[in-house]
């Protein structure tokens, strides 16, 4: 005997069918992931598990013999590093501390209104333009103690100007104040982005309240300005740990290893020759950094969603 099924339940199966295949996600725009994961995979991820390899062992450009862990062992006995890692943590902090400061105060002065307000922000952002090399190379020349700038101007004022880049107690702050001229202008920026953000009712129902500039500032500009504060602490810290050039520009680590960080000391072992132990300190520095910045992303986020 044939059963008969009901025209109306076979068109209903029918759509019931369609709709899921239209649900079932096509594998199709996965493909265009893939140019960007070939460059990414190519650029970042085979250098970084390469170095993690060649850090176990004692390479050069033609063979390489697996030792383990006796570059890290011999990184860590290095002298100079514990100056250079106490050095760089130093510099991280001074440099994303003041980067913050200083960006959020020029950021509120460059939102008000005042004139040529364009062209100020244009002056604050000229020297994250400029080439590192060629800011570090023009600050060694203007802070030389005899015949610098920068002293020869104390002079006239009846001041004796330190030895900027020779005195081991300046050495590094005078590195890290050349850094925090040429990036605040970056700081500056994401905040003048952060501010200018904020709805403007608020500002005006602050007002009509009665509230003062300095009250506006610190219950409206401060708390809605946070995603700019969590984005330039992080970039200012990861670029201070990270630091090189500039330090390498101005003072080569010196007087003597005053003013090195774990950058220059692996830089150092490079030239030496050491080609393992070098890589082992990339590994030490890549690790440093991911401790610090990855907490501190996640509290300061956390932070921010809970408010």
């Amino acid at each position: 005997m044939t059963t008969t099924v009901p025209e109306h339940r076979t068109a209903t199966g029918e759509r019931a069918a369609a709709a899921r295949r239209r649900r079932s996600p096509s594998p199709y725009p996965y493909w265009f992931y893939l140019p960007a994961a070939l460059v990414y995979g190519t650029l970042f991820l085979v250098p970084t598990f390469a170095s993690f390899y060649f850090s176990l062992t004692r390479w050069t450009l033609f063979d390489h013999e697996f030792i383990g862990l006796e570059n890290f062992r011999q990184f860590f006995a290095e002298p100079a590093l514990v100056k250079g890692f106490t050095n760089t943590m130093i510099y991280a902090v001074v440099t994303s501390g003041l980067k913050v400061v200083l960006g959020l105060l020029l950021a509120v002065l460059l939102t008000s209104q005042i004139t040529a307000r364009g062209y100020l922000r244009s002056v604050v952002f000229f020297p994250v333009l400029v080439s590192t090399i060629g800011v570090g190379i023009t600050f060694t020349v203007l802070m030389n103690p005899e015949h610098g700038l920068i002293n020869t101007t104390l002079a006239t004022f009846g001041i004796d100007g330190p030895g900027w880049l020779t005195d081991p107690q300046w050495a590094l702050l005078s590195v890290a104040f050349v850094d925090v001229w040429k990036g605040v202008g970056l700081a500056t920026l994401i905040y003048i982005a952060g501010i200018v953000s904020i709805p403007q009712e608020y500002f005006e129902a602050a007002s009509v309240d009665g509230a003062s500039a300095f009250g506006r500032f610190r219950h409206i500009v401060l708390p809605l300005a946070r995603p700019a504060t969590v984005t330039v602490v992080i970039l200012s810290l990861i670029g201070g740990l990270r630091s090189f050039d500039l330090i390498w520009a101005m003072t080569r680590g010196g007087p003597g290893f005053t003013s090195d960080v774990i950058a220059s000391v692996i830089y150092k072992q490079y030239q030496a020759g050491f080609y393992g132990l070098s890589t082992a300190g990339n590994v030490v520095l890549f690790v440093v950094v991911t401790a610090v910045v990855v907490p501190l992303f996640w509290f300061l986020n956390r932070r921010e969603v809970q408010q």
